[in-house]
């Protein structure tokens, strides 16, 4: 079986999916952590390998940047291959003056003002929630693995919130009880998709740039410097 946007077979997606939005990302994991990776989707650019890891078969896909892209790899993959869960890997931006430079993130809840919801299923929602049994999987294993992570609420941007014109504008517009720790691109499509579908989904998120900080990780950074959380997020593939 195959998508237009998808050129594996059925039998070479897990049912458990890594999801970075890069690419690159997928690469290198798959070849730093996976044990006998084969890559079995190279459309558009789009590497999927699926491996395994500590023993457990594992897919790493990336999703590309935004809802639209992570909108459609995320639907075929639970809705055409048979996908179960997938646990977004990525980068954000903080939103509270105590996030550094690396510091990891697990989406709780996530906010979007656009209309992802609306168009995809008629849906005027604009906040959903990573699923609870997967989330805990996640927090059971940092505590386990001396990880530490930092739980909240998060926005899901339709443009990068670096180059918005006035975020502060933007954060004004957002539920005044929701107060969010950072924000990113895609985990709002990810996380509405998957509660269509009755399927699971979790969202981890390295800080790459803040608020309230100058410094912004380098794209060599980004790709390569996220090991901890690419670990959690493999090491939790082995509770599910």
């Amino acid at each position: 079986m195959s998508t237009p946007h998808n050129e594996a077979k059925i039998e070479d997606i897990a049912k458990t999916v890594i999801m970075p939005g890069d690419p690159l990302r997928a690469k290198y994991i798959a070849e730093h952590f996976l044990e006998n990776a084969k890559l079995v989707n190279q459309v558009r650019g789009m590497y999927a390998y699926t491996g395994t890891y500590q023993g457990k078969e594992v897919t790493v896909m990336a999703s590309g940047m935004g809802m639209p892209s992570m909108g459609i790899y995320s639907y075929e993959l639970y809705q055409f291959y048979q996908v179960e869960n997938i646990i977004r890997i990525g980068s954000c931006g903080a939103y509270k003056p105590e996030l550094k430079l690396f510091d990891i993130i697990l989406s709780q809840k996530v906010y979007s003002e656009g209309n992802f919801a609306l168009t995809l299923n008629n849906d005027t929602c604009h906040i959903v929630e990573a699923n609870e049994e997967l989330n805990t999987k996640i927090m059971d294993t940092a505590k386990e693995t001396g990880i530490s992570l930092t739980q909240g609420n998060t926005i899901c941007t339709d443009c990068f919130d670096v180059y918005m014109t006035d975020v502060n504008q933007f954060l004004e517009r957002v539920p005044q009880d929701f107060d969010p720790v950072s924000a990113e691109m895609e985990a709002f499509a990810l996380f509405y998709v998957a509660k269509l579908l009755n399927k699971k989904a979790s969202c981890l998120m390295s800080v790459v740039d803040s608020k309230y900080i100058k410094d912004i990780a380098t794209p060599e950074q980004r790709q390569n410097g996220l090991n901890t959380m690419i670990k959690l997020a493999l090491d939790t593939t082995l509770r599910i």
